[in-house]
């Protein structure tokens, strides 16, 4: 692999995608930096990728118009001069009952989650066949691409399309010496959750075996593994960081309650 490795993390302003950004930094990797609104939080996580030595390209790109959003993917790509990894970071979620959900807002959630993975994913693997040395994507999908989110069914759904995606990708890429995969968080300490990282260690989450959130950079350290040396026999995967949610069940929530009497 080229010495001025590169990797593209779409949403890096904040949460999951900076950790991931500042943790391929670590790892040696010039660092694309997209933000949709927040300009300031993508400025300071490219201050932190320039800290750690590392050349750090900013661009916006709005997934809700997918194509519009992989043109801005293509010069991005263009200032880096290459690309060596793709974090498909970047999602949203409408809330919404299966019989109350309006169409539109399925097609938003949708055509950011599943089209804008889709375009970004099909930019980057062409770029990295043409430039013949392998590369990674990284799909961050969420512990529902496995098991149903209640009260929102877009995002069920377009999570569970993109674990498929992730596969039909490792599948069609494996040729090329791309590796696909997915990493598959569950409660974690974000803005968007109105948590930092040291609510992930301080902040109770009883529901969840672990009993609390997780920290963005446990996310991180998954998506730095699978674009290190070590990760070249694993593709089509989906690795679940969720402190034990998918293992929870009745008997444990019993368990609980049983407990805290």
């Amino acid at each position: 692999m080229a010495s001025n490795k590169t990797a593209v993390v779409t949403a890096s302003d904040s949460g999951i995608g900076k950790a991931c950004a500042i943790m391929l930094a670590q790892q040696g990797y010039d660092i694309g930096i997209t933000w949709r609104s927040d300009e300031k939080g993508a400025q300071g996580t490219a201050e932190e990728v320039r800290k750690l030595g590392r050349q750090a390209q900013l661009i916006q790109l709005d997934l809700s118009d997918p194509q519009q959003g992989g043109q801005a993917l293509e010069k991005l790509i263009a200032q880096l001069g290459r690309i060596d990894v793709l974090v498909n970071n970047a999602g949203t979620n409408i809330e919404g009952e299966f019989l109350d959900i309006a169409f539109d807002n399925w097609r938003k959630v949708f055509t950011v989650d599943v089209d804008g993975a889709f375009v970004c994913g099909q930019i980057a693997a062409r770029q990295m066949v043409k430039q013949g040395e392998g590369g990674r994507i990284i799909n961050i999908t969420s512990v529902h691409e496995h098991t149903p989110l209640p009260g929102s069914v877009t995002y069920t759904a377009a999570k569970h399309a993109l674990g498929g995606l992730t596969k039909s990708m490792a599948l069609s890429l494996l040729p090329h010496k791309i590796l696909v995969n997915a990493v598959a968080p569950g409660a974690i300490a974000t803005p968007m959750n109105d948590m930092d990282n040291e609510d992930a260690h301080n902040v109770s989450l009883p529901h969840i075996p672990a009993g609390r959130p997780g920290d963005t950079r446990e996310i991180a350290s998954m998506v730095a593994w699978l674009c290190s040396e070590w990760s070249t026999y694993t593709t089509g995967q989906s690795f679940v960081i969720d402190g034990g949610f998918m293992l929870a069940n009745p008997q444990f929530a019993a368990a609980q309650q049983q407990n805290d009497r």
